[in-house]
């Protein structure tokens, strides 16, 4: 291989990156391949290697970043209540970074100058993969071959990739392709393309990897308490069975199990990519939902109303970021800089019920609890000396506040006689 240019090919074992791989040795290229384990179900890392090694790499790792992805990155979504659109948990934006600062780091280590993946030229994920790699490192260059004109010309549907790997010895698995795409970490399964391009067509109930359908879900409910502390998740009670979870990982695993178990977590949308069309996808996000109910709702309790006011731009903006592929942007860093200023006190218990799908909120308390029974009540006056809440200055407060609304409505009744 002296002589050759390296490149770290972003590496699933499946039948596109397969055939990436070999046409990137044809063209001349060293190619290592890298492969991340975000937590994908039931996945072969001994196969794919092998079948690395099988199609020509030189190199192969096989990096487990699901300490680093949980922490690093789902634990911020958590804090920053992150849901692109209203409705997108993020699942698959959360993941890219976390792959594409490894992949750079690998090409840093080995000398390459070439990075390259196998997503396509229409969605989010080529865009991801790139701004990260552009960010942590200008000098090395990605070589996309689902935008390069020769490979699109000799590869245009799925019987040419077929072909190719029949006459380069690559193995492909016999099982009949799915009509529809899946994309799965962790934090989340997604899927799209085939029978789902059609909006109107309904996501198969055998479909789904991380959750049973809400229909079959148990006839119990089950109580679960989550413990914060700054805003992230660091205790899961079940209070059912006792079971306790305190690591990061493990933790985030076993309420994916319970959600799962429950129906918790899916969505069916049509999103708008940042290139520019729209898609529609469908997602299980179990673990992630219940974390965000606990969440808000702690927050609601513990952060003051302004503040409270300001981090929802803050959260929409770090939701855009992500999804967009600007996490290591430095508006990012002034967002997340921003988000944890609000979560110094988010700290204390969240008590919920899950039930066919739902997830709903028994009880919360904390330590910096800003809500006072006293103050709210509707039955004592005042609310103590740290408040003197007098009823009676709601008077003035209610006439001040209406002055604009008096002026405005007055001229529109002037000119709308």
């Amino acid at each position: 291989m002296a002589g050759k240019p390296k490149c770290v090919l972003a590496y699933s074992g499946g039948l596109d990156t397969s055939v990436i791989l070999v046409w990137l040795i044809e063209k001349g290229f060293d190619v290592i391949c890298y492969c991340a384990n975000v937590g994908q179900l039931k996945e072969d890392f001994d196969k794919v290697r092998e079948k690395a090694l099988k199609c020509g790499a030189s190199k192969v790792y096989i990096e487990d970043l699901r300490e680093e992805f949980v922490k690093d990155y789902v634990f911020w979504a958590v804090k920053a209540n992150a849901q692109y659109e209203g409705r997108y948990l993020l699942g698959t934006s959360l993941a890219r970074p976390v792959i594409a600062k490894r992949q750079v780091e690998i090409a840093q280590k080995e000398g390459a100058k070439w990075l390259s993946h196998g997503a396509t030229g229409k969605g989010n994920d080529q865009v991801r993969f790139e701004l990260c790699a552009q960010a942590l490192d200008a000098a090395i260059q990605t070589l996309a071959p689902w935008r390069e004109t020769e490979f699109i010309e000799r590869f245009k549907g799925r019987q040419d990739l077929l072909d190719y790997a029949a006459a380069h010895n690559i193995q492909v698995e016999a099982t009949k392709k799915a009509s529809y795409s899946v994309d799965e970490n962790l934090y989340h399964t997604s899927y799209e393309s085939g029978m789902l391009e059609d909006p109107m067509v309904p996501p198969l109930k055998e479909m789904f990897k991380m959750t049973v359908d809400p229909e079959d879900a148990p006839d119990k409910a089950e109580k679960v308490r989550i413990d914060f502390e700054e805003g992230v998740p660091v205790k899961v009670t079940n209070h059912d069975d006792g079971t306790v979870k305190t690591e990061p990982l493990e933790l985030f695993l076993y309420l994916n199990e319970l959600a799962g178990k429950h129906g918790v977590g899916r969505i069916d949308i049509v999103e708008n990519r940042f290139v520019g069309i729209k898609s529609r996808g469908v997602y299980e996000t179990p673990g992630g939902q219940i974390l965000r109910v606990a969440h808000m709702d702690l927050e609601g309790l513990c952060v003051d109303r302004e503040v409270l006011r300001l981090k929802e731009g803050h959260q929409l903006e770090f939701s855009r970021l992500c999804y967009n592929g600007f996490w290591f942007a430095p508006e990012m860093e002034l967002t997340k800089a921003s988000i944890d200023f609000t979560q110094r006190r988010v700290a204390g218990g969240v008590e919920l019920s899950l039930y066919k799908g739902n997830v709903t909120v028994l009880g919360r308390e904390s330590p910096y609890s800003l809500y006072s029974a006293d103050l709210a009540s509707m039955e004592i006056e005042g609310g103590g000396a740290a408040f003197d809440y007098v009823p009676m200055d709601a008077q003035g407060f209610i006439r001040i506040n209406a002055v604009r609304l008096r002026a405005y409505n007055a001229l529109e009744r002037t000119f709308n006689k």
